[in-house]
This record gives C-alpha cells, sequence and structure tokens, in this order.
C-alpha cells in the first residue's frame, strides 16, 4: 500500500470515528464550549427528571417518616414502610394493576392490528365513518360516559350479566383505543402495495398475509402502541373506581389515592405504592425504547 493511500485509510477511519460522537444535539469530539453547554443542559434536565424518582426511591426506604423532609438519601435506611404497604394490601393492589394491564393490552394491540390492517389495506363502504367512530373513544372525557359506562358493566347488553368485580370490567373497556389505531392504520397505509400484490400472486391468505408480511413490518409502530397503550391502561383511575365493587378490587393507582386521605397511612407507605406505580412504566419504556425510537424515526421520514 502506498503513503497516499494509507493517508486515505487514516482519514477515513478517523472520520468514522469522529462519527461516534456524533448525535441530535450535534456533539463534536474534543473539549468545546459547545459540548461544555450541551453537558450542562443535558444534566439540568436529567436533574429534573431523575431527582423526583430519587426522592421516592429514598423516602420508601426511610425509617424516618416525615413527608416535609424528602431527602436524596435515607436518615434511617429501613424496611418499614414497606413491610407497612404489604400489610395494607399495597401488593394486592398491585397484581390487581398487572392483570388488567397484562389483558388490556394485548387485547387493545390485538384489535388494533385486525381493525388497522381492514382499515389500511382494504376498501368498503362506510369506511370514513368507521374511522371517525373509533376517533370519538379519544374525544370524549372518561366523566361524560362515567355513568353510562357504569350501567353497561353492571348490565352488559341487557344480559344480566355484571362485569363489576371482576378485571373484564376494566378490560373490556380499553380493548380499542382510537389512537392505536389511528397510528397503526397510518402506518399500514406506506408498506407498498407491490410487497402484497407479489404475495397475493403465491396464493397467500389474509391472514397469513397480515402474520408473515405485514406485522413484521410494523415492528416499529408496535413498539409506539405498546408504550402508549401501556401508560393509557395503567394509569386509568375513573374506570377501575366505576367496575370495582369492593375495596379489594381496587387498583394501584385508586388505592393510592384511598391511601393519601388515610390518616393512618404514613408518608413512607405512599413512597412505597407510587415506587410501585412508577417501576412498570420504566421497565417497559427501558425494555421499548428502541421500538419507540425506530417508530417515531420511520413516522417521521414516511411520504
Amino acid at each position: 500500500m502506498t503513503t497516499l493511500d494509507e493517508k486515505l485509510v487514516v482519514r477515513r477511519d478517523r472520520r468514522v470515528a469522529d462519527g461516534r460522537f456524533d448525535s441530535a444535539l450535534g456533539w463534536e469530539p474534543g473539549f468545546r464550549a459547545s459540548n461544555v453547554l450541551r453537558f450542562v443542559l443535558c444534566a439540568v434536565v436529567l436533574c429534573v427528571f431523575a431527582v423526583p424518582f430519587v426522592l421516592v426511591l429514598s423516602g420508601a426506604f426511610d425509617g424516618q417518616n416525615d413527608s416535609t423532609a424528602l431527602r436524596l438519601v435515607p436518615a434511617e435506611p429501613s424496611l418499614a414502610a414497606v413491610a407497612t404497604a404489604i400489610d395494607r394490601g399495597v401488593l394486592g393492589y398491585f397484581w390487581n394493576s398487572l392483570v388488567i394491564v397484562g389483558g388490556g393490552l394485548v387485547l387493545q394491540i390485538t384489535v388494533a392490528i385486525l381493525v388497522s390492517y381492514a382499515l389500511a389495506r382494504h376498501r368498503f363502504r362506510g369506511q370514513a365513518v368507521a374511522m371517525m367512530l373509533f376517533l370519538i373513544t379519544m374525544m370524549l372525557p372518561e366523566e361524560i360516559i362515567a355513568i353510562p359506562l357504569s350501567q353497561v358493566i353492571g348490565d352488559v347488553a341487557g344480559t344480566g350479566i355484571s362485569l363489576r368485580g371482576t378485571p373484564w370490567g376494566v378490560i373490556l373497556p380499553v380493548a380499542v383505543w382510537g389512537f392505536s389505531i389511528l397510528v397503526m392504520t397510518e402506518f399500514m397505509k406506506e408498506i407498498p402495495r407491490e410487497i402484497e400484490e407479489a404475495a397475493r400472486l403465491d396464493g397467500v391468505g389474509e391472514l397469513r398475509m397480515l402474520w408473515t408480511i405485514i406485522l413484521p413490518l410494523s415492528r416499529p409502530v408496535l413498539g409506539v402502541v405498546t408504550i402508549f397503550g401501556f401508560m393509557m391502561i395503567w394509569d386509568q383511575y375513573l374506570l377501575p373506581l366505576i367496575a370495582a365493587d369492593t375495596p379489594d378490587d381496587y387498583t394501584l393507582t385508586v388505592a393510592l389515592s384511598v391511601l393519601r386521605v388515610d390518616a393512618r397511612t404514613g408518608s413512607g407507605v405512599l413512597l412505597v405504592g407510587a415506587l410501585l406505580a412508577l417501576l412498570p412504566s420504566l421497565i417497559i419504556y427501558l425494555l421499548m425504547q428502541r421500538s419507540l425510537i425506530r417508530g417515531i424515526a420511520s413516522g417521521a421520514t414516511k411520504g
């Protein structure tokens, strides 16, 4: 290899190495004033979002039960608040939330996939009307439909079957969400129809088309729908309150509001409950963050 070729290879490798430092914030290699400013801004943003979590974590394991003195580090590390929270049934409320969010999310994603496939890949009469009906689920506040929904849960379609006091009283109402259907429909519309036409020439049916072709190409949007759907169901307050028959049916979100007004409950128990309520959302985001970023990026570059 000649000296000129070696220099070109070194420059190319240097550009590749330098490119590793590039990001959306515009980081550049070396000690620069712009990098210092970006580092300070990132540190400020990190503190704004991380300090509340650290305070909750510290307070949940602090033996000094003082709601007016939150600390970054526990003054007296103790599991007393955790034991009290367990005695007050916080783990039962947490389990109720997991059951509801698990069943509701699976059902919601399944409905969104089937409906979006029909709306995006087929043409039929009343398609716009059907889409509008699904979007209405996003437009109506929960307070407006609270009373009718309570009546439906207590007597499903006039059959005398009551879903009150069961997880299905919350799972079924969240099975259809306009946001998931809208996002998945718009994404599936962008999938080239040439792929679908070539598959149909090979004799691929509807279900196989959806499972082997459309869904693999829709993985980025599935991550977006999963994260937002999880947050939507996990943060439900009014619906679990309506569907509950006894306090044992409460989800963690509802239980925390009840425990907050109980004079016998200390701040440590509330912080333990808040920590439990925070962890699933954090875990889901960490597991699905790549899919979320790919989904947002692919949606931004389409068209």
